[in-house]
């Protein structure tokens, strides 16, 4: 498999994988099936990563919808510090200083943000070979039970029509008995016979005898 891995990897170059977890049909992989320890391991470990993401991004949008706000006061701020309202210089200062501050969060934010995308490429890739090791695990005893099924359902299958033909031959040969022991010891005879002895199709020994006599009546009127 490591030879695969290698391949497979060799032919994921350049290639954007999106995050597998993100994928409903990746976790279908894995439907009426046990995650693998391992594999949920990894699973976790590239959330964790998106979550952290997540966050920073969504920090970063919060400190730049805060710079853009400490700019539009300072429009404001500049224009009453001309006007010599009081304090308008004073915290024109304190906004330049916050804003300088909001300017250092964006870059050690967006410096964060550029590990991410390869940290994830990473651990996602990780996680694909470990999927696909598991998968063609299963796959492969699946065709091994699939095998063994077929083998079981090509056996019944001669045994089946070996058992039709014996039934078949039993069936034949309880008809003939039947009937030779109706004209060798006759109606009165037979009739004596428990009806469990019925052979399977026939009718009760009574109404076949009746049968039977009445035929012989009308050959021998003839």
């Amino acid at each position: 498999m490591a030879d695969k891995q290698k391949e497979f990897l060799k032919a994921l170059e350049g290639k954007r994988i999106s995050p597998l977890t993100l994928d409903n049909k990746w976790h279908q992989l894995f439907d009426g099936a046990e995650i693998p320890a391992e594999i949920r391991a990894k699973a976790d470990e590239l959330n964790e990563l998106l979550k952290q993401q997540g966050n920073i991004n969504n920090e970063l949008k919060k400190v730049k919808g805060l710079k853009k706000k400490l700019l539009d006061e300072m429009v404001t701020l500049a224009d009453d510090a001309s006007s010599g309202v009081p304090n308008a210089e004073k915290e024109l200062e304190q906004h330049k200083r916050l804003i300088e501050d909001c300017n250092g969060h964006i870059d050690d934010y967006q410096d964060q943000l550029l590990d991410f995308p390869k940290l994830i490429d990473h651990v996602n890739r990780d996680l694909m070979i470990m999927t696909m090791d598991d998968c063609y695990d299963r796959l492969k005893e699946n065709n091994k039970e699939i095998e063994e099924i077929s083998k079981w359902i090509d056996e019944f299958r001669r045994e089946l029509k070996k058992n039709v033909v014996r039934k078949q031959d039993r069936e034949l040969a309880n008809h003939r008995l039947y009937s030779y022991m109706h004209d060798i010891f006759g109606t009165e005879v037979i009739e004596i016979f428990d009806m469990q002895y019925i052979p399977t199709g026939l009718k009760a020994p009574g109404s076949t005898a009746k049968e039977n006599t009445g035929s012989n009546e009308k050959k021998t009127e003839s």
